[in-house]
């Protein structure tokens, strides 16, 4: 059974700093593509940035060059340190893969930019 659980939100000010941590178990999470969505109240849910098993990354417009996701293949961990955060990133952030056809979400981690 895969299982993701994320944490390291919380309530930062505008132009401060926060890195989510997402552990994953249950697949080979050195082959697996991963990625962090948020959600915003009245919003839909939408993809912030991917990294592909071999380390290849996305990042939604909205986040380049303030956010960056990495992972550790020993600690079977994707993390996302954001930058220059601003209320505008206010919202739930989802950790995300998919694997054997399914696709998995962890239990959503709050991220509150509010002064």
């Amino acid at each position: 059974q895969v299982r993701l659980v994320e944490s390291g939100g919380g309530l930062v000010q505008p132009g401060g700093s926060l890195r989510l941590s997402c552990k994953a178990s249950g697949l080979a999470f050195s082959l697996a593509n991963m990625a962090w969505y948020r959600q915003a109240p009245g919003r839909q849910r939408e993809l912030v940035a991917s990294i592909t098993g071999g380390h290849s990354t996305n990042y939604a417009d909205s986040v380049k060059g303030r956010f960056t996701i990495s992972r550790d293949n020993v600690w079977r961990t994707v993390y996302l340190q954001m930058n220059s955060l601003s209320p505008e990133d206010t919202a739930v952030y989802y950790c995300n893969t998919h694997n054997r056809g399914r696709e998995f979400w962890g239990q959503g981690t709050q991220v509150t930019v509010s002064s």
